[in-house]
């Protein structure tokens, strides 16, 4: 028998590659027992990445979630491991220090084993410090080397950045091939020359199956010495997601590897209770072209975590495009025609921005930027009209250092913006302020919550957070469901009838039938129908895009309030779209007349935000 090779469940990534939301606690303890009694898991990776800002937002606090869904693994002997972005922590912007080394104190007391730290840019600057961190906090660091496919990933790039990880003192390496386009023999010589270096590293490969390559790619690591591999469970493997562990369970038996046995009993009740949590409400938020493999994802990158969000986020970006053509006389976009136009920019525009390896948030930036780019000429407009700051942030290295050089366009627009390229170290740019959140948390009488933890959440999540106490982020996820399941359960189009005859006291009508929601007088109080008409005196200041508008980006900054005063430039409020917050600026000087939302509130192109007289 040749050399063991033991599995990881990935249940955390299986959700956010198919979809937008994670289960909600009950659901997760609910499944712990008969994942564990499947019998051929080492390893489950219970959350971390997008798993702790999704549960707020619709209304479950995610450290109690944690808590509960370690536990049983625990017991039984199974390691966690959590996804970690080393200077992001959990979120899609940059930590302070004192943030990010609260973060490992909360999720090892909470019940996480192992990190799987990682920086899209791979720089060490950012990891490094992570991995320092976790181990003082006791956990088990794992350094990632975030795989991708340019002139510049090359195997001796990676293999020197093992070197350096392991120098540093990182307890395992993982191979994480986010997007899945990762060569198979590459990654083979990149795990055998990783483990010529220090054979006694442990080596995972976490890998997604879309563009096709990663069972092929399974079999090369696994002959490079590779010791863990990730996997998934149906219904949610293959597609934008991972391998069904029972193929590549069979697939590395055959090759001659040990590998331990599945209980396919349990593995059937785990089967049948993902699909009832489906049914619950998470399918909603699953789009059915996420079930597919599809190799058109080897030429744009994309990664697999992201896939489940940006299909269901298209969505709303195809609605409002279409808008706006059938406003201005032009054809519609289907959801394919849309997805290939931003595939084929996302190829034009990542070289340009220096190759940073496409995974969170820097897979987000550049998805961001290219379909920016493809709205904005789809309306007549030029490429690169609208950048976000966290994206200028990427291009300048606020962020950290890009693989590759930057386009000289965005060299001179920075100039001409006032912007400047940094090569310091990034946490420099992000000073501690926990004691900024703690303030806040004692003046709105909140708890800091065993370890801090709930102070570690409002300063990681802070509009999510307050949302979620609010009740806000309860009510429009409730509202957003709703609004699925009635769009799901409607008639086909065409197929339900326009008009019926009604007889009363023997005398027949013909009545007209209106599906949806129709507008009444008493609608005209409502937040989108004040936001959709001018309310003060002055300029409108209106929506560039569709998203979440908000007064403030953090803590630090001090909301705006009808009668203030404001120059020509300023920061007036921001719409967070894509996962990123988007500068809204007063285009003159004046007097705020009025403000036409509350933060948090969803609004639409072309909604009228504020006026300014």
């Amino acid at each position: 028998m040749g050399k063991e090779i033991k599995f990881s469940l990935v249940f955390r990534d299986m959700w956010q590659s198919a979809g937008k939301y994670q289960p909600r606690v009950d659901q997760l303890v609910k499944v712990a027992p008969a994942i564990i009694r499947m019998g051929c898991f080492d390893r489950v990776e219970t959350n971390g990445g997008g798993f702790e800002q999704v549960n707020l937002l619709y209304g479950e606090n995610p450290n109690k979630a944690v808590r509960e869904w370690t536990k049983p693994f625990h017991e039984a002997g199974i390691q966690t491991h959590m996804l970690d972005r080393a200077l992001n922590a959990l979120r899609m912007s940059p930590c302070p220090k004192d943030l990010r080394k609260l973060f490992y104190k909360v999720k090892k007391v909470q019940g996480t084993d192992i990190t799987r730290i990682f920086c899209g840019l791979n720089d060490p600057r950012n990891v490094i410090p992570s991995i320092q961190y976790a181990k003082e906090a006791g956990m088990i660091a794992q350094a990632s080397l975030c795989i991708t496919h340019s002139p510049i990933h090359t195997v001796e790039y990676y293999i020197n950045l093992a070197k350096t990880f392991i120098d540093a003192g990182a307890d395992e390496i993982c191979l994480k091939d986010m997007a899945g386009i990762g060569r198979p023999e590459t990654l083979g010589r990149i795990c055998k020359g990783i483990k010529d270096y220090k054979h006694d590293i442990t080596v995972q490969y976490h890998s997604h199956a879309g563009p096709g390559f990663n069972m092929a790619s399974i079999l090369e690591v696994a002959r490079g010495g590779c010791d863990y591999i990730d996997t998934a469970v149906a219904p949610l493997s293959w597609g934008t997601g991972h391998a069904d562990i029972i193929a590549v369970q069979e697939m590395l038996k055959d090759a001659g590897f040990k590998v331990k046995d599945i209980n396919m009993e349990a593995y059937m009740e785990v089967r049948t209770q993902i699909q009832e949590m489906m049914d619950d409400f998470l399918g909603y938020y699953i789009p059915a072209l996420n079930h597919l493999n599809n190799s058109l994802l080897i030429k744009p990158g994309l990664p697999g975590g992201m896939m489940g969000s940006l299909m269901t986020d298209l969505e709303d970006n195809l609605r409002s495009l279409n808008k706006w053509k059938v406003k201005n006389n032009q054809p519609e976009l289907t959801t394919d025609q849309l997805l290939v136009k931003l595939f084929d920019e996302v190829a034009y525009v990542w070289p340009k921005v220096g190759y940073p390896c496409l995974v969170t948030p820097f897979s987000q930036y550049v998805k961001n930027l290219a379909l920016m780019n493809v709205m904005q000429m789809e309306k007549g407009k030029e490429r690169w009209s609208m950048i976000a700051d966290n994206i200028w942030d990427m291009i300048l290295g606020k962020s950290g250092r890009l693989p590759g050089e930057v386009d000289p366009i965005f060299v001179k627009m920075a100039k001409e913006e006032g912007r400047e390229f940094m090569t310091s170290d990034p946490q420099e740019n992000y000073p501690d302020n926990l004691d900024t959140y703690r303030k806040k948390m004692q003046e709105n009488g909140w708890e800091l919550g065993e370890d801090d933890e709930e102070l570690f959440e409002y300063a990681m999540h802070p509009q999510q957070y307050e949302a979620y106490k609010s009740g806000a982020a309860k009510a429009s996820f409730e509202k957003d469901l709703e609004e699925r399941k009635a769009k799901k359960n409607a008639p086909a189009a065409g197929a339900e009838p326009k008009q019926i005859t009604v007889t009363v006291n023997g005398q027949s009508y013909k009545v007209d039938i209106a599906y949806g929601a129709q507008p009444s007088a008493s609608d005209a109080s409502s937040p989108a129908a004040q936001a959709a008409a001018p309310a003060g005196e002055g300029v409108e200041v209106l929506a560039p895009l569709e998203g979440k508008a908000y007064l403030v980006s953090s803590a630090n900054e001090t909301p705006k309030k009808v009668g203030d005063k404001v120059n020509e430039g300023d920061i007036i409020c921001y719409i967070e779209a894509m996962k990123v917050f988007n500068r809204i600026k007063a285009e003159k000087a004046g007097t705020i007349t009025s403000i036409n939302f509350t933060s948090g509130d969803s609004v639409e192109e072309d909604d009228v935000l504020m006026t300014i007289a």
